[in-house]
């Protein structure tokens, strides 16, 4: 495996990438010290699935009154203002 230094590896980063993508990894050293491995990836990362949606799957278990916009407005109503009737 090759070693290179850093100032020639951020020199000529673009043409080392490229080899290590066809599977010529190599490695940076500072003043001699090997510091990274850069190797190719087996492949790309999959990304997760995402969980598809369920659309109507509790149709029909449970209903919504007609009334739902003004259920318990009376109720309501005499909670705050009282009885006034």
């Amino acid at each position: 495996m090759k070693t290179v230094n850093i100032h020639e590896a951020k020199t000529h980063l673009s043409r080392l990438v490229e080899d290590a993508a066809k599977g010529e990894g190599f490695v940076i050293a500072k003043a001699g010290k090997p510091m990274v491995k850069v190797v190719p990836l087996d492949e790309a990362p999959a990304e997760e699935p995402k969980k598809k949606r369920r659309i109507g799957f509790l149709e029909g278990q449970f209903f919504v009154p007609d009334d739902f916009d003004t259920m318990f407005a009376q109720e309501i109503e005499e909670m705050f203002y009282g009885d006034h009737k």
